[in-house]
């Protein structure tokens, strides 16, 4: 079974680490994962902040990212069954910084989905529960136990969890915990964009 979702933002998105290309999309089956995908926001020239001689040698504050705290929306009608914002937004990591973040993976992993998902919303829908993670932090919109309609704010673009720019991460799961649950597949609006293929709603 594939849950049907809508794009869950406006804007200019690129796509990364898509199950279109490869499953699992992130290089792992744990914490059901398998086919989950990336959307990194981009400005008008279709890039994420420039690469410069700084962001190759030193971390860069999220902020200076053109999708940082863009509106994420409601990808599908259903309850919010966990709303969580308390997390930092850290720095962004690109070239050399993001060699050392990446040695680093194991103790979030270690520490268990909190760690690695950040701020998140996930909301319960007919066909599983379908996760947004990496969201800013205080932007969380909703409640537990809210009835939300597709495209309603539900909270806003950050970098908090185990996040090397700001982006927004999604997946489906046939249940809760996240820690038992199995991957289930998802299309946005009929089909499966690929890695490198900018979105838009």
């Amino acid at each position: 079974m594939t849950i049907e979702l809508a794009l869950p933002f406006a804007g200019r998105w690129i796509v990364r680490n898509s199950p279109a290309d490869r499953v699992p999309s992130h290089g792992t089956t744990r914490f059901a994962s398998a086919h989950a995908i990336d959307f990194v926001p981009v400005g008008g020239d279709q890039r994420t902040a420039p690469i410069t001689w700084a962001s190759l040698l030193r971390p860069q504050a999220p902020e200076r990212f053109p999708g940082f705290g863009r509106a994420i929306v409601a990808p599908v009608a259903g309850e919010i069954v966990a709303a969580h914002d308390g997390e930092p937004d850290h720095a962004a990591y690109r070239g050399l910084p993001s060699l050392g973040y990446a040695l680093t993976q194991g103790r979030r992993a270690a520490a268990g989905w909190p760690a690695l998902a950040g701020n998140h919303v996930m909301i319960r829908c007919d066909g599983g529960v379908v996760v947004m993670c990496h969201l800013q932090r205080d932007s969380v919109a909703v409640a537990v136990g809210e009835q939300v309609r597709t495209g309603q704010l539900v909270a806003r673009c950050g970098n908090s969890g185990n996040s090397t720019e700001p982006h927004v991460h999604v997946q489906a799961i046939d249940r809760l915990p996240v820690e038992v649950a199995q991957a289930v597949p998802m299309s946005f609006g009929g089909r499966l964009p690929r890695n490198g293929e900018v979105v838009g709603a």
